[in-house]
């Protein structure tokens, strides 16, 4: 039997449908975030002091009325059931992704990574550099126009966020008409102003540094990753490394998170597997028949090592003589 050939190129080309396939899954994450309370799908009601689920009350089956006549045992229960037992169900479920694949939710889903993206997009089209903390390149200062369209940028993105939140806590519907005829109430004017403020801060200074430090859950999904050896992991062919030489880093460049993408796993700890560096990879070395030097695969304990050093034992029939 012979072994199938299969053109790099051929494979580059059906694997470089991830960007699109990412684009429509944060796209669509992204408005479930934002009309979600305006749906009723999922939102916490202050006025009512419920959940609001699918456009019912969640209450866990804990009515006052029945709270009141029951015995402590039977509202253990009841908050076992309908409270801790989907916790205990969902936790591992998220970790069991995280450990394979991952930190999927943050490359593939999360809206605050998909306006990092989007920032960092508009702030390299104007300054030659995705974030302010990174050397200017010379002759990309950016027009005072163009500085003070990003700020807008930020400052709308900020602001429907600041809305899409407060909508998760009081009822939609009245929000938007309150806000829109200039009724809004103080309380909900000054969460408005601050969290538009912070949103904006975040998103012009801070948006990549918050999802490498500031995310807890983030966090957790990079420990699960780490914790797996055999996980998959952005790989370098070190092999091929002499085809990186006339190569301006671009998969570098590429990455949100600002990692060293074609170095080992510990030190890529907060990648979000948006694999941004393997497409530029793929665009790079288009013209080259052995394809990318980057691919998304099952890692090695022995190459890609975790956060515990994993050693890998000689087997060869030397070592076992001796």
């Amino acid at each position: 039997m012979h072994a199938q050939t299969v053109n790099p190129k051929d494979i580059n080309n059906r694997k470089d449908t991830l960007q699109q396939k990412r684009l429509i899954t944060r796209s669509a994450f992204f408005l479930l975030f934002l009309l979600a309370p305006v749906l009723n799908i999922f939102r916490y009601d202050l006025t009512e002091t419920r959940f609001i689920l699918f456009g019912f009350p969640l209450s866990f089956n804990l009515n006052l009325d029945w709270v009141a006549h029951s015995t402590p045992t039977e509202v253990a229960g009841q908050i076992l059931f309908w409270f801790v037992m989907p916790i205990l169900v969902l936790v591992p479920i998220v970790l069991w992704i995280s450990f394979k694949w991952g930190r999927l939710y943050c490359g593939w889903l999360c809206p605050h990574f998909s306006v990092v993206e989007t920032i960092n997009d508009l702030m390299t089209r104007i300054t030659g550099r995705p974030t302010l903390w990174e050397a200017l390149k010379k002759g990309h200062t950016g027009k005072a126009i163009h500085w003070a369209g990003l700020i807008l940028v930020c400052g709308l993105i900020g602001f429907s966020w600041a809305l899409a939140l407060l909508s998760y806590l009081l009822p939609p519907m009245p929000l938007y008409i309150d806000l829109f005829t200039g009724q809004i109430g103080l309380y909900p004017a000054i969460f408005l102003a601050v969290a538009t403020a912070v949103f904006t801060f975040d998103f012009l200074f801070a948006r990549h540094l918050f999802c490498k430090y500031g995310c807890a859950f983030g966090l957790v999904q990079s420990i699960a990753w780490m914790t797996n050896g055999r996980s998959r992991v952005v790989t370098f062919d070190a092999k091929r490394a002499a085809a990186c030489r006339d190569c301006t880093k671009a998969c570098d460049a590429a990455c949100p998170m600002r990692l060293p993408t074609r170095s080992h796993k510990r030190a890529k700890f907060s990648c979000t597997q948006c694999l941004q560096c393997v497409s530029a990879c793929r665009e790079v070395q288009k013209d080259n028949p052995d394809g990318s030097l980057l691919t998304w695969e099952p890692g090695e304990p022995g190459k890609q090592t975790v956060l515990i050093p994993v050693r890998q034992l000689d087997t060869s029939p030397r070592q076992q003589r001796t």
